[in-house]
């Protein structure tokens, strides 16, 4: 069972949001969608290259109440964090009350 008060963190849902561009094609922003409290756990590091550097990605579980419409298109702010959503899908705690989302997503390098 999920205690409520382990949802201790302050996440704002980034929805995308694209605009035409010029040649064709869209430019893709984000707009603050809606502000939760969400439990954010960390739960898998890798090795990750990219543009030839070696670095990590880190995995964090987020569980946040049910009730938004999350895609793999979204994102989650914690402050200056951004984490990208991997995966979504609603919680295993099958009891009375409250619904939960759980979320795998990695921290976002800036």
């Amino acid at each position: 069972m999920i205690n409520p008060g382990d949802l201790d963190r302050r996440l704002v849902i980034e929805a995308p949001v694209e605009t035409a561009d010029d040649a064709g094609g869209v430019v893709r922003s984000y707009a603050d969608a809606a502000t939760v409290w969400a439990s954010v756990q960390p739960e898998t590091m890798r090795a990750d290259v990219e543009a030839d550097a070696a670095g990590a990605a880190l995995g964090y579980r987020i569980l946040m109440r049910a009730g938004r419409d999350l895609t793999t298109r979204h994102r989650l702010r914690e402050g200056t964090q951004r984490y990208c959503i991997l995966a979504v899908r609603e919680g295993r705690e099958r009891r009375a009350g409250p619904r939960f989302l759980e979320i795998r997503a990695e921290l976002i390098a800036d």
